[in-house]
């Protein structure tokens, strides 16, 4: 094989690979933490006062995992008052697993969620509510096994 036809070989393998690796970035799916992320961003403020209003409270919020289901416990002064709000399950690795589900404690300040609602994983559990006009934020970490 002369050194000319060794050249032609490498240049088609060489675009060969190029034109496979463009296919598989086209084809690869890219998940965006949020489909609105700039409408968020200048909402965010909202999210700092929130948490800086959480972190004012005496308690935090407690997240634990009893046999089938997820037990969430807002701090002491938030029992027996009217709460309105979100919990958000974020799933950094899968858009396909985040959750949202309304915030509806008992008069403990209680909400119990079925664990077979969510897949195993890593999750960001972000839980923003309203309380007597006043906005909370908290994020905490919950792995789900």
């Amino acid at each position: 094989m002369s050194w000319g036809n060794k050249i032609l070989v490498v240049f088609i393998a060489f675009g060969s690979m190029i034109s496979y690796m463009v296919y598989r970035c086209a084809t690869t799916p890219v998940n965006l933490v949020s489909e609105q992320y700039y409408k968020e961003e200048l909402a965010y403020q909202k999210v700092i006062d929130g948490t800086r209003q959480a972190n004012a409270l005496s308690g935090k919020l407690e997240l634990s995992r009893h046999d089938q289901s997820i037990i969430l416990r807002l701090p002491a002064e938030m029992k027996g008052k009217l709460t309105r709000g979100t919990i958000f399950f974020y799933c950094p690795s899968d858009i396909t697993r985040d959750r949202s589900l309304r915030l509806t404690t008992d008069a403990l300040g209680r909400q119990e969620i079925a664990a077979r609602l969510l897949r195993k994983g890593h999750y960001t559990v972000k839980v923003s509510w309203e309380t007597g006009g006043i906005n909370y934020f908290i994020e905490q970490p919950l792995v789900i096994n």
